[in-house]
C-alpha cells in the first residue's frame, strides 16, 4: 500500500477513534443523571446520589431507601429514630449555603417555600416539594423518583399498605368496629388534637386501617389537620382510646398527674398509649414502620 494511502487510512481511524470516545462520553453522562419531572418543572438529578442533602422532613424516606444523608434539618435529627442513621450527617438550614457548599451535596431535597431556593440550585440540583401536595403514600414515591429508586419506593408502599390494613382489621376485631381513637400531643401548655393527614401516626390509623375518630375532633381537626385547645379541656375530645404524643423535651407534662387528666374515661380505663413525640411527628417511610410496630404492640401486644 503506497505511504499516502496508509496515513488516510490511520487518519481515519483516528477520526472515527475520537467520534466513538465523544459518543461513549455523552452516553457516560447521561447514564449518571435522570431527569426527574418535579412539580415546578424537569430537574436533572443524579442517577445515583451519593451526597444528600436534606432540609425538611424527608429523611425519613431517605434512610429507608438507602440513600446516604451528608446534611439534614434540626427536626430530623432530632428524631431518636435516626440517631444511628444521621450519626455522620451535620445540621444545617436553608441559610447554610457556605456549610452545605462544604459538604459538596450532589442532590439537595426541601420543601418549596424556603428561602434561597435560587442560590441551593447553584450548589447541586434541587428538588423542592409541597408538603401535603400528594398523599403521605405517593409522597414516598416522588422522593424515590428524586433519587432514581422509584421501583424500590413503590414497592415498600405496596407492603406497608398491606401490613397497615392487615393489622387494622385485627385492631378493629379486638376493640370493635365503632370504637373511636383521639391523637393528641402536648405543646406550649397547649393540646393539639389531629386530623388523619399530619402526621403523628394519624394517617395509618385513620386512612389505613380505618379507625374511627370522635365526632368533637372531625368537628375542628379534620378539615384543618389540627387544632389547638385548653390542657384542662382535653377530656371533651378524647374517644374509646387516646394516643398522646408527649414531647418531653423544654415542655412540661406535669399534666397527665392532674386530677382532670386521669379523670378521663380512656385513662381510667387503661387504654391510653403514650408514644415520645419526636418519634412520631413525621410520616416518611422509615416513621411510618416504626409507628406501625407501636399500634401493633399497644393494641394487639404483639411484640
Amino acid at each position: 500500500m503506497k505511504k499516502w494511502m496508509l496515513l488516510m487510512v490511520a487518519a481515519l481511524m483516528l477520526v472515527l477513534a475520537a467520534c466513538s470516545e465523544k459518543e461513549e462520553s455523552t452516553e457516560n453522562k447521561e447514564a449518571q443523571t435522570v431527569t426527574y419531572e418535579s412539580e415546578t418543572g424537569p430537574v436533572e438529578v443524579p442517577a445515583n446520589p451519593q451526597r444528600v442533602v436534606v432540609l425538611s422532613s424527608y429523611a425519613g424516606d431517605l434512610i429507608k431507601l438507602g440513600v446516604n444523608i451528608v446534611g439534614v434539618d434540626a427536626w430530623s435529627a432530632g428524631n431518636p429514630n435516626f440517631t444511628e442513621e444521621l450519626k455522620d450527617a451535620e445540621v444545617v438550614t436553608n441559610e447554610d449555603l457556605e456549610k452545605i457548599i462544604e459538604l459538596e451535596p450532589d442532590l439537595i431535597i426541601g420543601l418549596n417555600n424556603i428561602e434561597n431556593a435560587d442560590k441551593l440550585k447553584e450548589i447541586a440540583p434541587t428538588v423542592l416539594f409541597t408538603y401535603g401536595g400528594v398523599d403521605y403514600l405517593q409522597q414516598h414515591i416522588e422522593v424515590g423518583k428524586a433519587v432514581n429508586k422509584e421501583k424500590e419506593a413503590t414497592a415498600w408502599v405496596e407492603d406497608f399498605k398491606a401490613r397497615a390494613q392487615g393489622i387494622g382489621e385485627k385492631i378493629k376485631a379486638e376493640i370493635g368496629e365503632e370504637a373511636t381513637i383521639t391523637v393528641a400531643e402536648n405543646y406550649d401548655k397547649q393540646i393539639y388534637l389531629f386530623g388523619d393527614n399530619w402526621g403523628r401516626g394519624t394517617e395509618i390509623l385513620y386512612q389505613e386501617m380505618g379507625l374511627k375518630m370522635p365526632q368533637q375532633v372531625i368537628d375542628v381537626a379534620l378539615e384543618p389537620g389540627y387544632f389547638a385547645i385548653s390542657q384542662e379541656v382535653l377530656g371533651d375530645y378524647v374517644g374509646d382510646y387516646l394516643l398522646l404524643n408527649l414531647i418531653t423535651e423544654g415542655q412540661d407534662t406535669t399534666f397527665t398527674d392532674s386530677t382532670w387528666y386521669n379523670e378521663i374515661d380512656a385513662v381510667k380505663n387503661g387504654q391510653v398509649f403514650e408514644a415520645n413525640g419526636a418519634t412520631f411527628y413525621f410520616n416518611d417511610a422509615f416513621s411510618l414502620d416504626y409507628q406501625l410496630d407501636f399500634f401493633e404492640n399497644a393494641f394487639l401486644g404483639t411484640n
